[in-house]
């Protein structure tokens, strides 16, 4: 039977396990170097859908005692950092008085040396972004009691408009200064399928329709509603403007879209898609 090693051996081991850490670190830079080459013509270089995909996989297949927080956050940092490489990257945060954690919930998905701009306001977030002086944008989670919803600045079809591309947090609450505070991340990208998506559409009607109703004619359509909310400028003239967040990845061109306005059975002005996000993952998943 062998001797247990000593403290000095195991550390010895750890040293080297380090090292073969830090040489496939090195490996994958030199990887992402080609892969900087390939998006040399992109005018934003992030892909959510991507980064969503790498830590699906890393979770499913982990094992052993390590924290799967810390997994997560160790690999956000290090996906950010390609970020970097592949091109300029910085984050706008809203950040009113008296509520910091959206800086936080930024910093935890973004990096902690990344680049952040506080914004005052939740429009400066959206034209710094449309404008690309900051990347993407973090905003709060959209409420149905908010007199003037970020979203409905969204609520274009130009190709260049920012888009929903995130919910944070990813990985569950950290130490943010927060409580159970949730936001969302714009940017000017296209949404794309993970398989465990959630998508955005504003519905712009001259009448209005109740979000009940709104809720009945997705649900028929095959586009459960998980958020609904209406903003309305407060004259009989104006138009009516909805949000749906329905827990289903979906796009223009859908077909299900086409169910929704006949089920709706209400003349539609416009319907655009805001994007949408990969689910974050689920406390079961970080168990």
């Amino acid at each position: 039977m062998s001797a247990p090693k000593s403290l000095d051996a195991l550390r010895r081991e750890i040293d080297a396990i380090d090292d073969s850490i830090h040489d496939l670190l090195i490996g994958r830079m030199k990887v992402v170097e080609k892969v900087r080459d390939f998006k040399r013509d992109y005018k934003v270089k992030i892909k959510p859908h991507r980064e969503a995909e790498i830590l699906y996989r890393l979770i499913s297949r982990h094992q052993g005692p390590f924290p799967k927080r810390e997994l997560v956050r160790m690999w956000r940092e290090l996906i950010v950092a390609t970020l970097t490489i592949e091109g300029p990257f910085s984050v706008a945060v809203y950040l009113d008085e008296g509520e910091e954690g959206y800086w936080d919930l930024a910093r935890d998905q973004y990096g902690s040396f990344t680049p952040m701009s506080a914004q005052g306001s939740v429009r400066r977030v959206i034209d710094a972004v449309r404008s690309q002086k900051a990347t993407v944008g973090i905003l709060p989670l959209p409420r149905r009691d908010d007199d003037d919803p970020w979203w409905r600045h969204l609520v274009t079809e130009s190709d260049d408009a920012p888009r929903i591309i995130a919910r944070l947090p990813f990985a569950g609450p950290g130490n943010d200064r927060g409580t159970d505070l949730g936001a969302l991340v714009i940017c000017p990208v296209a949404q794309e399928p993970t398989n465990r998506d959630h998508s955005f559409l504003a519905i712009e009607t001259d009448d209005e329709i109740g979000l009940g109703r709104l809720g009945s004619a997705l649900t028929h359509a095959g586009l459960p509603p998980a958020f609904t909310a209406a903003w309305h400028e407060g004259r009989a003239s104006d138009p009516w403007l909805y949000l749906a967040e329905v827990g289903v990845f979906a796009v223009k061109d859908d077909r299900r879209a086409a169910r929704f306005l006949d089920r709706l059975g209400k003349p539609v002005k416009r319907l655009v898609w805001l994007g949408g996000f990969a689910a974050p993952l689920t406390a079961d998943e970080l168990a």
